[in-house]
């Protein structure tokens, strides 16, 4: 006896395969992975959370107990607030510093992401003897650490370069604001790697026959770039832009070698490391200035978190 093998009925197609994309989120919609990210952000979120009641705890509070206390016996105080902001001297004005930080990390954060998206443009849709060679290199400065390029950078700035006797460029000798160029140089220099090969992995799969039909139409590579590559990669900028705020704004250790310590130049992350004194016991002023500084980095995060995920996964799957 034979049994029939079931068929598709007449003019009824078969369920389309998920592709790999699809697959993955699907798994990240199912409840377990909704209870972990539930667990994962409380658990992420309660030493904010921490921070922020003790910024609005008195001193001696503070320097007692415990934040979680506070449900116990509440007490309300802004003088923590006024203190790092407003105050004159050692213990505060934390309101010059903000402008600092925001002179070094705005153009921070567009260098890199101009010259970067220009690159990986290049590198994808541009014909060049040497492309993939300079892709693998670009791709391989990633693994320089930060540190090792430090001495070479400041000795770039202070000596300028000399080769064979000869003086190929001059030393930067910049004073006061004007130092603020050398922290942009820096951080453009450390950043380019990571978005060159972010930006290239998305520009790489747009629509070659996109592509293709603008040529015929005449356009050329800068009218392709401005009108149909910028467009697309909006999500892909928008993740790196948040990415290079986040490490600009909390960076010390770059702009305290670059820029110095001085209150012309100095970023908030200098004026939270003096909030605590010399000897350690004025701790209770870092739970407002620390708040103060999550502030702007959460607001560009909420303004572009909606392109925070589609950036992060662009070119990491396909189909």
């Amino acid at each position: 006896m034979t049994t029939a093998t079931p068929t598709v009925g007449a003019g009824v197609q078969p369920p389309a395969p998920l592709t790999r994309a699809a697959r993955v989120r699907k798994r990240l919609n199912s409840r377990t992975a909704t209870l972990v990210s539930i667990v994962l952000a409380l658990l992420w979120t309660i030493p904010t959370f921490g921070l922020f009641i003790s910024s609005f705890r008195p001193e001696d509070q503070i320097k007692t107990t415990g934040w979680w206390t506070f449900f116990r016996d509440p007490q309300f105080t802004l003088q923590n607030y006024q203190d790092v902001l407003f105050s004159t001297g050692s213990s505060g004005q934390l309101a010059s510093y903000f402008i600092n930080s925001l002179a070094i990390t705005i153009p921070s954060v567009l260098f890199p992401i101009a010259f970067a998206s220009l690159a990986a443009y290049a590198l994808a849709w541009i014909n060049f003897k040497g492309r993939d060679w300079l892709y693998i290199g670009i791709f391989a400065l990633q693994i320089v650490p930060l540190q090792m390029a430090l001495v070479p950078l400041l000795r770039f700035f202070s000596t300028g370069v000399t080769l064979g006797g000869v003086q190929i460029l001059p030393a930067w000798d910049l004073v006061d604001e004007q130092k603020f160029a050398q922290v942009w140089f820096a951080h453009t220099c450390f950043a380019l790697p990571f978005a060159v090969y972010l930006l290239h992995n998305f520009i790489s799969q747009l629509p070659g026959d996109l592509m293709e039909a603008a040529r015929v139409d005449g356009a050329t590579h800068p009218k392709i770039f401005r009108t149909i590559v910028l467009p697309l990669i909006t999500p892909a900028l928008a993740a790196i832009g948040i990415f290079q705020f986040l490490w600009v704004w909390n960076d010390l250790l770059v702009a305290l070698i670059f820029a110095g310590g001085g209150d012309e130049t100095a970023p908030l992350t200098v004026r939270l490391a003096e909030l605590a004194g010399t000897r350690g016991n004025e701790w209770q002023r870092l739970t407002a200035g620390a708040f103060v500084s999550i502030v702007v980095p959460l607001l560009v995060f909420l303004s572009l978190q909606r392109y925070f995920v589609r950036g992060l996964l662009a070119g990491s799957v396909k189909g």
